[in-house]
């Protein structure tokens, strides 16, 4: 029976956020704690951080601990989960060197996450070949320890589709060797991809718009206050525009029915505050509110956790050599196998002596 194996991660250009929570590492504590996987590897991709940003390696070994932090704050349990540093595990490295051989340039380009990512660093026509070929070093990745599900969010599918195509194509040629992966999609369509604060599409670090997991309860009422809304909604009594508004967005990702009667509102679920926002008589103050006191409930024990292991940073330290070590073994046997299907095992029992006797 085919094991089921899960790989996920993050890059550590800093701190994780609420968009990443929603739309990855609250899925992942559920995955982890469902009894339902074989193997669990979750990387913290220093490597694909240091393809831009190269002239600054300090800034990835310093957020390594803090997605690391983040992880463990979550929920990620080490007994249960596999936590490892990308850059330990040398077996990626060539591998992805054995993958970029199956495809070109154009085809690298044609990913709609890697153009948007692109334009929004200005690389132009100064594209750093080690972000360029991002998609293959995922696929490196995910494929170094088998696995059957990847668990993201939806501006990662793009990715995910490379990785399918460099697993075809390289079966295709040198016989079933690569597994194929699944994309995991959060169930909630609000949650696959969390707006900013100031209601840009997306929630980013370089925007300043983001709500961070390790935010004090000040600061996450704070951004909450300011939160970009329906800027047409300038009375309580107008009508507002529920669609595109981030404040309900959130709740969208975070309310549960059972929090309008525990935080004193009058209505049954979301459905019946957006019902009144949309006819007016409902103020942007209430609504933001009530918002933070559902973010305050989710982000609490995540607080408390992280203090818990901040405490313990040696601790930490040591998950991470142990888990790196793990995944290093596993991914070295991955790039054995991928080496006698290419038939460059040369000093294999099979190997040179199978062409011609010494």
């Amino acid at each position: 029976m085919t094991k089921k194996i899960i790989l996920t991660g993050d890059r550590p250009t800093g701190r994780l956020h609420i968009g990443h929570y929603v739309g990855s590492l609250r899925r992942r504590v559920e995955l982890q704690n469902s009894g339902l996987y074989d193997e669990i590897y979750i990387m913290i991709a220093d490597a694909q951080a240091l393809t831009d940003n190269a002239e600054h390696p300090e800034k990835v070994r310093e957020n390594v601990l803090n997605v690391a932090l983040d992880y463990l704050s979550c929920g990620i349990d080490p007994k249960l989960s596999n936590i490892f540093i990308q850059s330990q595990v040398s077996a990626l490295c060539e591998l992805c060197f054995y993958y970029m051989d199956l495809f070109s340039e154009a085809w690298l380009k044609r990913n709609p996450t890697l153009k948007a990512e692109i334009k929004m660093r200005g690389f132009e026509d100064s594209i750093p070949i080690g972000f360029l070929t991002y998609p293959v070093s995922q696929a490196a990745d995910i494929t170094a320890f088998k696995a059957t599900t990847v668990p993201t969010g939806e501006d990662q599918k793009p990715m995910l589709e490379q990785t399918r195509d460099i697993v075809e194509k390289f079966n295709a040629i040198y016989g079933e060797t690569l597994v194929l992966p699944e994309i995991l999609l959060p169930s909630n369509a609000a949650c696959l991809r969390l707006p900013g604060t100031d209601g840009k599409a997306k929630m980013s670090k370089s925007l300043g718009n983001c709500i961070y997991l390790s935010d004090t309860e000040e600061e996450v009422w704070q951004k909450v206050k300011t939160m970009y809304t329906d800027q047409n909604h300038l009375r309580v009594e107008d009508p507002g525009q529920v669609e595109g508004n981030p404040v309900f967005t959130y709740l969208d990702a975070f309310a549960k029915d059972e929090d309008f009667p525990k935080y004193g509102l009058e209505y049954k679920n979301l459905d019946e505050m957006k019902d009144h926002y949309r006819r007016g008589g409902l103020g942007d103050v209430k609504v933001k509110k009530f918002l933070n006191n559902v973010l305050q409930a989710e982000l609490r024990p995540i607080r408390e956790r992280r203090a818990y292991w901040e405490a313990r940073i040696p601790e930490v330290c040591e998950i991470l050599r142990a888990g790196s070590e793990k995944a290093a073994a596993v991914a070295d046997q991955t790039l054995k196998e991928v080496k006698r299907a290419m038939k460059i095992d040369y000093f294999s029992p099979d190997g040179l002596l199978a062409v011609k006797e010494c």
